[in-house]
């Protein structure tokens, strides 16, 4: 499988993630959202999107939007599963990682945060308060699903699907410098993840193109 993928993007960072719970190697090919690589008539010619994370198969066919590939991963390889093996359960943890994914994440990914700037001339003070809103505010909500069923990890006693989400996302609250002493489950919970392989091995800082 081949990889395309930003060192500091939280979208791919959790397919790492999956990928290293799963044991799959994979080649790593970097793809810079600052230097604008991503809109590469190269790079379009194979994604279509313009969009990290791209996975593309060993059949050369290819999947993108990280909880799509996620999902992918643990019904091809289901072992260790992502997901719970019961309905509600699965609908928890689908829940708990689109209040990050789609609640929180849109908001403070780099295009969006790049119209603030560029377009609608937002300046930075007034753009760091946008950003300490709705993570801040987002991650409020993750810490009251946490606290009414507390467990090691988001759901249960192993890593999955949910913790792939919230893990790069506590990392661009750190840093985005926001507070999160109003979050301990959530803080809990990252750190019971970290103390893994899957998750700190995958980090931005250990990325190939991390700069």
């Amino acid at each position: 499988m081949e990889l395309y993928n930003y060192f500091r993007s939280s979208a791919s960072w959790r397919v790492r993630i999956a990928l290293a719970l799963k044991g799959v190697d994979y080649d790593y090919l970097p793809i810079h959202l600052v230097k604008k690589e991503q809109t590469s008539p190269e790079y379009l010619s194979t994604s279509g999107t313009g969009l990290v994370p791209l996975l593309v198969l060993d059949d050369g066919r290819r999947l993108h939007q990280s909880m799509a590939i996620i999902e992918y991963l643990d019904e091809t390889i289901p072992e260790p599963p992502l997901l719970p093996r019961d309905a509600l359960g699965r609908a928890r943890v689908r829940a708990l990682a689109l209040d990050i994914a789609c609640e929180i994440h849109p908001l403070n990914n780099t295009r969006v945060l790049g119209y603030l700037s560029a377009t609608l001339g937002v300046d930075d003070a007034a753009k760091t308060r946008w950003i300490h809103r709705w993570i801040e505010g987002g991650l409020e909500v993750v810490e009251r699903q946490l606290a009414a069923n507390p467990s090691t990890f988001c759901h249960g006693e192993t890593p999955g699907l949910a913790d792939c989400a919230l893990v790069p996302q506590i990392f661009n609250a750190q840093r985005f410098k926001c507070n999160l002493d109003h979050v301990p489950n959530v803080m809990r919970v990252h750190a019971a993840c970290m103390a893994l392989e899957a998750f700190s091995s995958t980090q931005p800082s250990a990325c190939p193109d991390a700069e």
